[in-house]
């Protein structure tokens, strides 16, 4: 790479993706861009833990879908133990409950990999120093989806005022980003109770994905402040 940076200075990256062929081509696309320093890679959900927790990455780049796993499990399992690291997903899938859901997982950003070099090394510029990034053409399906959550009250059950106190606490932590692992030790609950909580919120917010209820949790209550 030819820098007039030192080495130092650049962003250390971290590419994850279980295909080699576009880990190469990330490296050839990033390898000339003199504040990028690629430190290593992986290609699968443990690879992914291992290695962020060995090499320090301050951005990684996270395919969504591994072969042991999703880039979710990875990026949640990766924030606990560094919460600094940010994560941005580059995937081919612009489906609207992943965007949520790598948002909720703690994401710093969602990005298609049919963008243009350019936009890709913003993105890693800007995640580095602290700003969201999340790709246009999924941005504003995931708003709708969000939208659609919360427009249909009438057909759930109840809502997040019903929700017992430790219910509450439960998907406060969901809101943040929490693993069910991380709700147990703040909470100092078991995993499996930390389930059964969890279980019990999505029936009565009739609701059965995660990232449903921590959006309609998390639009109530910011109503009620």
């Amino acid at each position: 790479m030819h820098s007039a940076f030192p080495d130092e200075a650049a962003i250390r990256l971290m590419l994850v993706d279980d295909h080699q062929v576009v880990r190469a081509g990330l490296r050839l696309l990033l390898g000339d861009v003199p504040l990028v320093r690629i430190v290593g890679e992986a290609a699968s959900v443990a690879e992914a833990i291992g290695e962020a927790a060995r090499l320090q990455p301050e951005v990684i780049l996270m395919d969504l879908r591994l072969p042991d796993g999703t880039g979710i499990d990875a990026c949640r399992e990766i924030l606990s133990r560094n919460p600094g690291v940010r994560i941005v997903f580059l995937t081919a899938f612009s489906d609207e409950e992943a965007v949520m859901s790598t948002i909720l997982a703690g994401a710093a950003g969602y990005l298609l990999k049919d963008l243009g070099h350019h936009a890709i090394v913003k993105a890693i510029v800007d995640a580095a120093a602290g700003r969201d990034v999340i790709d246009a053409k999924v941005r504003n399906p995931a708003l709708r989806q969000v939208r659609a959550a919360l427009e249909k009250p009438a057909t759930r059950p109840s809502s997040p005022e019903a929700l017992s106190a430790q219910e509450r606490r439960v998907l406060s932590l969901v809101v943040e980003g929490k693993t069910n692992r991380q709700i147990a030790l703040a909470l100092e609950l078991s995993e499996k109770t930390v389930k059964n909580y969890l279980s019990n919120a999505f029936q009565k917010l009739g609701v059965r994905r995660r990232s449903h209820a921590a959006v309609l949790f998390a639009s109530k209550a910011g109503k009620r402040t």
